[in-house]
């Protein structure tokens, strides 16, 4: 058997873009959780401290969102391009096999999740950066920021609902015990029914579609509000437990 080179069809596209997108992927992700277990939390213990918390957002969030949100689409460029690269990537029954089903899922919640980072944490937190340069250097704050903020946050946090799912599943296709499982067109259905129709509910929530919009303890947005980041931390891996059993229910061989 022939060597393959790092700069081959099967080295970039099995092994080359895979590392880097593991690697962006861990800038993006972690950075997600900073925001969501460090940042957030951190900024509102600053309470009448205006003045300090602005800095914090101008010198530190500032530099923080521009490599999480680089890193987002870098995560989604470079597993576009594996699956673009690798030879029959999407061959071998892929989307009847409990793998490409799993994996299929992972890509979709990331791709959600990059969409929400440059669609609505990105754009709204533009508002917030304004703002608090504004307000450092005299101006008048933004009566929009506050609002613009919850958007971001609540964007912010159903990404870190959807990562802990997404993670799980990006890693199915390789390393679950039944990931060649040839799986029955009713289950397969009813899989996707089910999946979409969660992704769907949580999304149009986060986006504030829904009659409560963006109130704060209102409706599904107590997954991101409450004591701390309690909720959303329930929230991701009560999101995972019902993934869990639909594998385990739904993407057995037929």
């Amino acid at each position: 058997m022939l060597a393959e080179s790092f700069f081959s069809q099967a080295g970039l596209g099995g092994f080359g873009f895979r590392w880097l997108h593991i690697l962006a992927g861990i800038m993006w992700i972690g950075l997600l959780y900073y925001f969501n277990f460090v940042q957030v939390p951190a900024f509102a213990a600053f309470g009448d401290e205006a003045r300090a918390r602005n800095i914090a957002i101008d010198k530190v969030a500032r530099k923080a969102l521009w490599w999480f949100r680089w890193a987002a689409v870098s995560t989604f460029v470079t597993g576009i391009l594996i699956t673009v690269i690798t030879k029959d990537y999407f061959a071998n029954e892929f989307g009847k096999r409990a793998g490409g089903i799993g994996i299929s899922t992972g890509m979709l919640l990331g791709t959600i999740m990059m969409l929400n980072v440059w669609g609505v944490i990105w754009r709204n937190q533009k508002v917030v950066l304004a703002n608090a340069a504004n307000v450092l250097g005299g101006g008048e704050a933004n009566p929009d920021a506050p609002a613009a903020g919850r958007k971001a946050v609540m964007a912010s946090r159903q990404n870190a609902i959807f990562s802990v799912s997404m993670l799980f599943f990006m890693v199915y296709q390789t390393h679950s015990p039944n990931s060649g499982a040839t799986v029955s067109s009713g289950h397969m259905m009813t899989y996707w029914i089910i999946t979409l129709v969660i992704i769907a509910i949580l999304e149009l929530n986060a986006l504030g579609l829904m009659p409560w919009k963006t109130q704060a303890n209102k409706g599904l947005n107590v997954l991101y509000d409450g004591k701390g980041v309690r909720n959303p931390i329930i929230a991701a891996f009560g999101l995972w437990v019902i993934f869990l059993i639909l594998t385990e229910v739904l993407l057995k061989a037929a």
